[in-house]
């Protein structure tokens, strides 16, 4: 059965295989567990759909309910937010950072969104040309670390406004 077949319930359920018995049985807790990712992902009237079905964002929010299923204390994400239009991308990001606060998780996450992180994120690690930086977006804002990612020329960072403006 490929992936695609499943449905987004079933996408979901796959996160908590660490914890199932030797022929993969989901005891109640672990049903439990995929309620509740599916409520938190706001999934309820995907959950039966087939993943096949689901339009990219909606995708992205099942796969990343698959990794809240696990329940791990940290999380790890590689660009959550590709493909996805700017409602959905801060929808995602928002509710990333809603889990990370209500539930002690810590969540790292790889992002060309820089706006979006400046303003969702508790602390940011910039990988610019002359080096890396690491701290609350405030303070890599008052240090100048976000005006050295880019050639001036084209593109300029404001820090009044905490976005990046084209020259």
């Amino acid at each position: 059965m490929s992936s695609r077949n499943i449905t987004v319930t079933e996408l979901i359920a796959l996160g908590r295989q660490p914890y199932t018995n030797w022929i993969g049985s989901l005891s109640a807790v672990d049903l439990g567990r995929v309620r509740e990712v599916i409520t938190l992902m706001g999934l309820e009237p995907l959950k039966n759909k087939k993943c096949f079905e689901l339009s990219d964002g909606q995708l992205q929010k099942a796969l990343i309910g698959r990794a809240l299923a696990q329940d791990t204390d940290l999380l790890l994400l590689d660009e959550p937010t590709t493909h996805l239009d700017l409602y959905h991308k801060a929808q995602i990001l928002k509710t990333l950072q809603g889990v990370a606060h209500n539930s002690n998780k810590i969540i790292v996450f790889t992002t060309h969104e820089l706006d979006l992180a400046i303003q969702l994120c508790d602390r940011m690690l910039i990988l610019g040309p002359e080096g890396y930086y690491f701290g609350e977006p405030c303070e890599l804002i008052s240090q100048k670390n976000f005006e050295t990612l880019f050639p001036s020329d084209l593109v300029r960072f404001d820090a009044k406004t905490g976005t990046f403006k084209i020259q």
